[in-house]
């Protein structure tokens, strides 16, 4: 176990790519688009490495960005963060902004999925013995 003294522990770029379901492409990407919390430090002969709190970073960003947020915002967040004290509040922002999309999205969804049920439920009939007729449109209608 390493000492509380020493440096902490780093992982290379492969063992992060495991953890977090990013491929190393996708890593290399991030760092280029100043995606990461802090600089990724090097070893001897130039490998990444990377610490706990850069895979902790990296998996909120993974989650950001599968929840549709694009990269130049996450870049924003990213480089508020980094700034430290005094940005909470266009952090806040920007995360309250993406929550909203992400509602949006949901109810767009929610949407969507009545419509996919109600379909379903005209095939089971159909398949029941009933009458599908023609397929309806989205409003339950013939066509």
């Amino acid at each position: 176990m390493p000492s509380s003294d020493g440096p902490a522990p780093t992982l290379g770029i492969g063992q992060v790519a495991a953890r977090t379901g990013l491929s190393v492409h996708a890593l290399r990407f991030y760092e280029r688009e100043g995606i990461l919390a802090d600089p990724v430090r090097r070893a001897s002969g130039g490998r990444r490495r990377y610490t706990e709190g850069d895979v902790e970073w990296l998996r909120l960003c993974t989650i950001l960005r599968a929840s549709g947020m694009p990269i130049p915002e996450i870049r924003r967040y990213t480089e508020l963060a980094r700034a430290g004290a005094g940005t909470e509040p266009g952090r806040l922002a920007l995360l309250r902004a993406h929550e909203q999309r992400v509602l949006d999205q949901i109810a767009e969804l929610r949407r969507s999925l009545d419509i996919v049920r109600h379909k379903v439920a005209v095939y089971e009939d159909y398949l029941d013995g009933g009458d599908a007729g023609r397929d309806c449109g989205l409003d339950g209608q013939s066509d």
